[in-house]
This record gives C-alpha cells, structure tokens and sequence, in this order.
C-alpha cells in the first residue's frame, strides 16, 4: 500500500536503585528487522532488558498500526 512505512525500533532498560527501569539510551530507529534482532542479542548481557519491536502505518495520515515485538529480553515496559 503507498504511503505505508515500517517503524523498527530497538531499546534497551536499566532498573534505576528503586527497581524502576528507565531507558538506558534513546531509543534507536533501525533499517530492518535481522539486523535490530541481532543487535538486541548482543545487548541482553549489558542491560537490564532489550527490546525490538515494529509496527506499520501511514505517517502522512497519522495512521498507527499496534505494536508487535520481535524480541524481548529481560525486564521491559508493557507494550500496549
């Protein structure tokens, strides 16, 4: 469909002394989904949890599509 693009973005958490995760960096927009996975393997040992996730839509509408996580380790914020 014209007009719909991907959106694959990688982040990574640390739990602050409370317990609280906060972002470890800003998240990080990637190009595409093998190479986001595999960067986000190679994170798991150096944060509190990694996630990649992806979702489609249409940025010139303001359309959204949901979410959908393509890897996930460790402790990270609920998607909705």
């Amino acid at each position: 469909m014209p007009g719909v693009r991907k959106l694959i973005v990688l982040s990574a958490f640390n739990k602050d002394g409370n317990g609280i995760l906060r972002p470890a960096f800003e998240p990080r927009q990637m190009k595409k989904e093998d190479t986001a996975v595999y960067v986000a393997q190679t994170l798991v040992n150096d944060y509190d949890g990694v996630v990649v996730w992806c979702s489609e839509g249409n940025p010139a509408i303001g359309e959204q599509g949901p979410s959908v996580i393509l890897f996930q380790s460790g402790s990270v914020p609920e998607f909705e």
